[in-house]
């Protein structure tokens, strides 16, 4: 991780530097380069996989655009979904599907053989599957125009800052940002990107990756803890998981801001919610607008009877749980979120039976979105139960002393970046003097680096 970080740290200036003083017909080929080198250099094998991906939805996109209205035209999107859904489920669900399926055939006295393959998962395939997805769709849905560009779509599919982690864009947000990179060094905004990158090493290396040993420790060795220090680092892992995904999405944007593209947020203070629909308002922004406008809404969303809505809820969370990866932990994850979402659509009827909206305290959600993040942490269900035991268990056993205080201060932390987040300050120093902007970027680079875990903690997102 530490070499691969140096190796980043090297690669983006060398990328800004080449595309400033290459012909302007040549930038756009040059960032596909580089997002190819960027993705290729975990594991180049994997970079024939992408292009397939790319080249078939590019493809069936140019089709879909030119066939009128009927049943070849659905042929082609199923080509799309087989081929981009079922490359996901190989890599990523198969052995979980067939262990799952080997289990159960067990109890019922069998014995299956069935075959377990040695898969590595490709990095990042979870969120370019999305993306190219959505763009089909969105080409057969006729909302869209094809991409005539392989290479501008290409891009498109790979464009490095959030190529691995997201944010999961949209061909409307995107592509035409790809169609006019910026010609100018003027039209880029230097202050505002080195403020978000910046911004994310801080919550990545001082607010996630400080708690991170807490975390490690207490759901390795529940049992051994007594009640307090396991409710101090589960709220850690909130804050771990918070700061670790939204100090990526800060660099991504950041990163992408050097280019003069604007990345979507993914994020709006998500621990501040009065409620689990707001939540998921604040919370992975593209993946639960993904969720509902290409899963929900064709569900039938909220269209149908209350019980239809309802289950279009649940069935909307579980596979947005399933999506981050082959572990039943996540599943209950979604299936509590689904049951929470149906619980406060019910509480904020009328009696007419509309729906409207339903408030509840920020500490109420946050303390029920801490917990579901349990079976999300533990490696298996059973870890996931021996923390939820230690949790609600005695006071009796080893208490780490400093970790309410450690977890305090990355909490109070956390809550001043969403506070000024929220108040449209996402850059603070953005209007003060050159002088000052660079103390305060400074600082914040040598608090990264003081503050740097000797241990390497990657992202966790990466793994999904």
């Amino acid at each position: 991780m530490f070499f691969n970080s140096i190796a980043f740290a090297l690669f983006l200036p060398t990328v800004v530097g080449l595309y400033w003083v290459s012909p302007q017909r040549f930038r756009v080929g040059l960032l596909l380069v580089a997002s190819y080198v960027f993705y290729g250099w975990w594991d180049v094998r994997f970079l024939a996989l992408i292009m397939l991906s790319t080249v078939v939805d590019w493809f069936v996109a140019k089709r879909l655009g030119t066939m009128p209205d009927g049943t070849r035209r659905r042929w082609w999107l199923l080509i799309s979904l087989v081929g981009n859904l079922g490359m996901l489920a190989f890599f990523k669900y198969w052995n979980f599907f067939t262990d799952s399926a080997a289990n159960l055939l067990t109890s019922l006295g069998l014995e299956p053989n069935l075959p377990m393959l040695r898969i590595i998962l490709p990095v990042g395939i979870s969120f370019y599957t999305f993306q190219t997805l959505s763009y089909v769709i969105d080409v057969y849905r006729r909302d869209l125009e094809p991409e005539p560009s392989l290479v501008q779509f290409a891009l498109f599919v790979s464009f490095f800052p959030q190529l691995v982690a997201g944010p999961i864009e949209r061909a409307k947000h995107l592509l035409p940002q790809l169609r006019n990179l910026p010609t100018s060094m003027r039209q880029i905004d230097w202050s505002g990107s080195a403020f978000l990158i910046l911004r994310g090493l801080f919550r990545k290396v001082v607010i996630a990756d400080g708690v991170a040993p807490l975390v490690n420790e207490v759901f390795a060795k529940p049992g051994t803890y007594g009640s307090v220090t396991v409710a101090v680092g589960v709220i850690a892992f909130s804050l771990q998981i918070y700061g670790d995904f939204a100090g990526y999405t800060d660099i991504a944007r950041g990163t992408a801001r050097l280019f003069n593209v604007d990345l979507m947020e993914n994020f709006k203070a998500p621990y501040l919610s009065k409620g689990f629909s707001e939540f998921w308002r604040r919370w992975h922004i593209s993946l639960s607008t993904w969720l509902r406008d290409y899963l929900y809404v064709p569900l039938g969303g909220n269209r149908g009877t209350r019980w239809e809505t309802y289950r279009n809820l649940v069935i909307t969370m579980l596979l947005g749980g399933l999506w981050h990866g082959a572990a039943w932990g996540f599943v209950v994850w979604g299936a509590l979120h689904g049951a929470y979402l149906v619980i406060e659509r019910w509480m904020s009827r009328d009696r007419k039976g509309a729906t409207g909206s339903v408030s509840l305290p920020v500490l109420l959600v946050f303390g029920i979105v801490t917990l579901t993040w349990i079976p999300f942490r533990a490696a298996t269900l059973a870890q996931a139960w021996d923390v939820v035991q230690a949790l609600f268990g005695p006071l009796a056993g080893a208490q780490l002393v400093a970790a309410p205080i450690v977890v305090g201060l990355m909490g109070l932390l956390t809550i001043l970046i969403d506070k000024a987040d929220l108040r449209g300050r996402v850059n603070p120093v953005g209007e003060a003097p050159s002088l000052v902007r660079g103390i305060a970027y400074g600082g914040a680079m040598v608090t990264a680096v003081m503050f740097a875990s000797v241990t390497a903690v990657p992202f966790i997102y990466f793994q999904f």
